[in-house]
């Protein structure tokens, strides 16, 4: 299921878009919790790579790619007892916590932006905060496309399956 998100990922980071408004975190909880165990992490990762192929590399990669695995092992913690509209909102948010603090991170860690001080990371963090919205933003908003379009697709076929003799 997950897998057919990869496209819609890879292809909303390659359109215009507002700074970190994108659909990789949701895609990463909505895998989590109707996907494989393997789709939860692999989905993610694929449609990062591919529009990072387009988009270019950068050094802080490995912390990127790290924070969505992390967001999926989350998600699954997190949906082991089912889904919830508080568990959507609270792995919507908490992802976006969590890209914030290890991307942040490695951009501190590994860039020249930033002193290699606690003062430089402190600015770090403080410099990206205006990035954080986004993130909460299009996490918020790209999980309840996913997951309300699969609670409405379930709901209509529940309704279609009693309709039909």
């Amino acid at each position: 299921m997950s897998y057919l998100l990869i496209p819609v990922g890879a292809i909303a980071r390659l359109l215009p878009h507002l700074p970190n408004f994108t659909p990789i975190g949701g895609m990463a909880l909505f895998g989590a919790a109707h996907g494989s165990r393997r789709s939860a992490f692999i989905a993610p990762l694929v449609a990062l790579a591919i529009s990072d192929f387009f988009i270019g590399h950068h050094v802080t990669m490995p912390f990127v790619y790290a924070s969505f695995i992390l967001i999926a092992m989350t998600g699954r913690v997190l949906f082991r007892n089912g889904v919830t509209t508080t568990r959507v909102v609270v792995g919507s948010l908490a992802s976006s916590m969590i890209l914030f603090v290890v991307s942040n991170f490695g951009e501190w860690a590994m860039g020249t932006l930033y002193a290699p001080t606690l003062r430089g990371l402190v600015l770090c963090y403080t410099m990206a905060l205006p990035y954080l919205f986004n993130t909460m933003a299009g996490d918020l908003f790209y999980a309840g496309v996913f997951f309300g379009g699969y609670a409405l697709a379930n709901r209509y076929g529940e309704i279609t399956a009693q309709a039909t003799p």
